[in-house]
């Protein structure tokens, strides 16, 4: 016979002869009936990954290149990238499958692009660069790091279920979460182990014994629920015995200024001071080793000019085709500002120079949209941009024609570039089980 497990059991075990402890979640016998290689060490830089959502797409005709490869050309609306483009590549053409489903007006092809299918209910898989970190994102301090620009604290990153990820909107806070007290320096001459690290590890492994007795005494369904909770403190254990190592050096590191933020208000004069800060903050933590997987949201709806009472969304329903320019004025503006952002933001990842490479060689930046075109809503001719080299895995510089494939090809192959064991990803009419095998190096 078992003794009665119940809400106030804990886990115990001693800690240099002192009591530790440690909590149960809820169980169901709890509950009722309804309820680049480095000189020093051999190793290779890892590779790291990022997403850039800005919404609202490009306008057509402006800036699908006339060649397919190598050696395209860049349209007026993508002019920018020129100086980079032999880091860029364009693919246009994908297409998001609504399979009969009503339109969400922004956020369906977000659904799509970010977890490969629509939303089944309120819980649904996995967004892209949470897969990704899976892989890539356990032996670094943080899994991911995210920030939006001019657009709340809705990030497009989520795991498993319903729980997304909040982006920063404040780069002072930012600054603080990477470079605060917590940060160590991978170039630092000594290296000490933060005590209070020490002792959390130990209280974890403490209660082994009180641990393996618990499971004996439970059912099915409890058992299963304590694996993933005690699995859960052992990834938090790990986590904890890589701070107890002296991290690997990295050349291109260094601690910025501590950042001011430009407000966090809808003015585009805010969003670009945000944004350039964002851009140093993110390229500085991957060069530092705080993280491999870093996600940015430009949030385009609400964006106006100063002293302009419309936002660059109602622009694009609102404002007239100029005759002469074959497009919206004021939305192209918003348009070229918008990817001058993200032009800033990949230079300066490329500016953190490791020997004669950069950040930005060993990681794979992949610019996504909501529409295709915005004035009505068009979920067909995607605009995709994936930039870096993914440490020489991914070729560069090249436009890629996928018409009217899904746009889940594109996510499938960056689970792949990044190591992820996956031949087929996506739902309904958006799976798929082909890469886009022009990318692969």
């Amino acid at each position: 016979m078992t003794r009665l497990v119940h809400r106030r059991n804990v886990l115990k075990g001693a800690l240099g002869g002192a009591a530790v402890t440690v909590g149960l979640p809820f169980l169901d016998c709890f509950l009722n009936g309804n309820g680049t290689a480095l000189a020093a060490t051999g190793k290779e830089l890892p590779v790291c990954f990022g997403t850039w959502y800005q919404g609202l797409g490009f306008d057509p005709g402006q800036w699908i290149p006339e060649k397919i490869g190598a050696g395209y050309t860049n349209k007026h609306q993508l002019r920018m990238f020129e100086p980079m483009k032999h880091k860029i590549n364009i693919i246009s053409g994908t297409k998001y499958f609504m399979d009969g489903r009503p339109l969400e007006t922004h956020t369906s092809g977000y659904q799509i692009s970010s977890t490969g299918a629509l939303r089944g209910g309120v819980v649904y898989g996995a967004s892209l660069d949470q897969i990704i970190a899976e892989q890539i994102g356990k032996r670094t301090r943080f899994r991911s790091l995210e920030a939006s620009i001019g657009g709340g604290r809705r990030s497009f990153s989520k795991g498993v279920g319903a729980t997304t990820n909040p982006a920063e909107t404040s780069p002072a806070a930012l600054y603080t979460r990477i470079f605060g007290p917590e940060f160590i320096d991978p170039n630092a001459a000594e290296f000490a182990p933060d005590p209070m690290v020490m002792a959390r590890q130990s209280v974890l492994s403490a209660v082994k014994d009180e641990r393996m007795d618990l499971m004996s005494q439970v059912g099915a369904s409890d058992k299963a629920r304590l694996e993933q909770y005690f699995t859960s403190l052992r990834d938090i254990e790990n986590q904890l015995a890589l701070e107890m190592q002296k991290p690997d050096p990295l050349p291109a590191c260094h601690i910025p200024g501590e950042s001011e933020s430009g407000g966090t208000g809808d003015s585009v004069v805010e969003a670009e001071k945000n944004g350039t800060i964002f851009g140093k903050l993110l390229a500085n933590a991957i060069a530092c080793g705080q993280t491999r997987v870093v996600n940015i949201v430009l949030g385009s709806n609400g964006l106006r000019k100063p002293g302009q009472p419309l936002s660059w969304h109602v622009l694009t329903h609102e404002e007239p085709v100029d005759d002469k320019l074959g497009y919206q004025r004021e939305v192209g503006w918003f348009v070229e500002w918008a990817n001058t952002r993200f032009f800033d933001f990949i230079k300066a990842m490329d500016e953190m120079k490791e020997g004669d490479r950069s950040v930005l060689d060993r990681t794979a930046i992949l610019w996504q949209t909501d529409h295709g075109y915005a004035r009505t809503h068009t979920m067909d001719d995607l605009a995709t941009l994936v930039v870096g080299g993914a440490g020489g895995r991914i070729k560069t510089g090249l436009h890629i024609r996928a018409a009217g494939d899904p746009q889940t090809r594109v996510g499938l192959t960056m689970q792949q570039v990044m190591g992820v064991s996956v031949n087929t990803w996506g739902g309904g009419s958006n799976t798929t089980s082909k890469t886009i095998t022009e990318l692969f190096a």
